[in-house]
């Protein structure tokens, strides 16, 4: 089977890669080629600028896939462009959404993909809506092989699951626990969140490659194991020797203070959510996820570990919960 991936060396794609090539795919991945380090040995590699459509025209003449995944588009006018130029080349296209798609605040704590799609507060879930819709109009039209991925909270090698993370560097808040400051949790820390390794991820994405009964048909891909922000944030603590101390916030006080986080707490991550997965694993039935959370964070710290170059500290950031809690204390200070 011979698939293009457009992207395919980033904190998801990355594990899919490596599995697709593991499992004998004739893997081409078309970037620029900045992270070399998460290049597959075996994938054959297109050097192209994929928001380029001429330019990727010229570098994909008289090539032809029986699946290509776009791990990069984000807009409605990147779906159209996609459309435009794979229609013709490729017996399947993978568009990947979001699991933020689905309606928030939830109408129901167990999500299917038949929940609806609507998120009025995230742009970035609104444009991937947008962008399913114009795929799935396609195919009713066209008949374009559209397939549909909807990841929730994905983490691997470089990323830790945080809800309020530095945005600098993923390592920021293993700087901050070890320095002994709180931790910012939003909410009073018990509302449910699901976490998924980019390595489980991989094995139900994979078997979706080239599989007919995917197509015309959207699925969401995530651990079974769903966990409360306080486990979450404590376990990663665990995982890296440490007993952090959470601080608890409102979202309201949070977001009222820094509105820039505000559609993403609203829009996802403070919403209480589990997953049902039995329509990948109909197709996937292989897909378990073996990689609990301090397991897989253990993994990312040993791979900063290996580049301490990458242990950035986010100063901005880290003012900014000082800021926060500073700001908190002394409103509770002063009704006191």
């Amino acid at each position: 089977m011979k698939v293009l991936m457009i992207g395919g060396t980033g904190r998801i794609s990355a594990a899919v890669s490596a599995r697709a090539v593991a499992k004998g795919i004739d893997l081409y991945l078309l970037n620029r080629g900045t992270r070399d380090e998460f290049f597959p040995e075996g994938a054959k590699h297109i050097a192209a600028d994929a928001s380029d459509e001429e330019g990727l025209r010229a570098a994909l003449k008289g090539m032809t896939f029986d699946a290509v995944v776009d791990w990069i588009g984000f807009l409605p006018e990147q779906a159209e462009k996609d459309i435009r130029v794979f229609a013709d080349i490729t017996k399947q296209f993978i568009y990947i959404s979001s699991a933020s798609a689905y309606e928030k605040p939830p109408g129901s704590f167990r999500t299917t993909e038949d929940t609806p799609l609507v998120n009025p507060f995230w742009q970035y879930s609104r444009d991937k809506i947008e962008s399913e819709r114009i795929f799935f109009d396609a195919y009713a039209k066209s008949g374009f092989p559209i397939t549909v991925v909807r990841p929730s909270h994905t983490y691997g090698t470089t990323s830790l699951p945080m809800i309020f993370p530095g945005r600098k560097s993923p390592y920021s808040v293993i700087e901050r626990m070890k320095a002994g400051k709180p931790i910012i949790v939003p909410g009073d820390g018990t509302s449910i969140w699901v976490v998924t390794h980019n390595t489980d991820f991989a094995k139900a994405f994979v078997a979706l490659l080239g599989n007919e009964k995917a197509i015309g048909e959207a699925y969401h891909i995530t651990d079974d194991t769903a966990r409360t922000w306080d486990d979450i944030v404590l376990t990663i603590g665990r995982a890296a020797g440490l007993s952090p101390t959470l601080y608890h916030m409102s979202t309201d006080f949070l977001t009222a203070c820094h509105p820039a986080v505000r559609p993403e707490l609203v829009g996802d991550k403070i919403n209480s959510v589990s997953f049902d997965n039995s329509k990948v694993k109909s197709l996937a039935p292989e897909f378990i996820c073996t990689t609990d959370l301090e397991a897989g964070a253990k993994m990312t710290l040993d791979w900063f570990d290996r580049h301490p170059s990458q242990k950035l500290r986010d100063d901005d950031w880290e003012n900014l919960c000082d800021r926060l809690i500073a700001a908190h204390e002394a409103g509770i200070k002063a009704f006191g």
